[in-house]
């Protein structure tokens, strides 16, 4: 089973209330193959909800306490990042998923590349909170931009 964000097959749960739908993704879970997630709403944030972006590094500097997720209006939410980071792994070692695929960019679900920290629009090298604690627990993370890397692997 591969869990994906609940973003990348329509559902409207991005922090602006919108979606990023990927149709191959979408067909994964029209056929059963893959189960949604989505790490800030287990974490207990809203729809809609302020942007947020990872401050100091990355998500393993989050979950190691050198770095914390801050709205743009000032609002540390680093402790419902982090709830959902973990909520995640739950589910993904409940469904024996070794893969996930996720939105690049998120302070969550990054894979490779996260928002700079500044809300200036510029992103970095990083992986975001969720994509950092799967990582190091054995599952395979991958993006909306590289998921069919690992189909051809399949």
């Amino acid at each position: 089973m591969i869990l994906v964000s609940s973003c990348l097959v329509g559902l409207e749960v991005r922090y602006n209330g919108t979606h990023c739908l990927n149709e191959k993704i979408q067909e994964m879970i029209e056929k059963k193959q893959a189960v949604t997630i989505c790490p800030e709403l287990l974490g207990g944030l809203s729809i809609p909800r302020e942007p947020a972006e990872i401050i100091g590094g990355d998500g393993g500097d989050v979950l190691e306490g050198k770095a914390k997720v801050v709205t743009q209006s000032g609002i540390n939410v680093t402790e419902q990042f982090v709830k959902g980071a973990y909520s995640a792994l739950s589910t993904a070692q409940e469904m024996d998923a070794t893969v996930v695929v996720l939105k690049e960019n998120s302070p969550s679900c990054g894979s490779t590349m996260i928002y700079k920290g500044d809300f200036s629009g510029n992103k970095i090298n990083g992986e975001g909170v969720t994509a950092a604690l799967l990582r190091r627990n054995g599952i395979k993370v991958f993006s909306e931009e590289n998921f069919e890397d690992f189909l051809k692997e399949m």
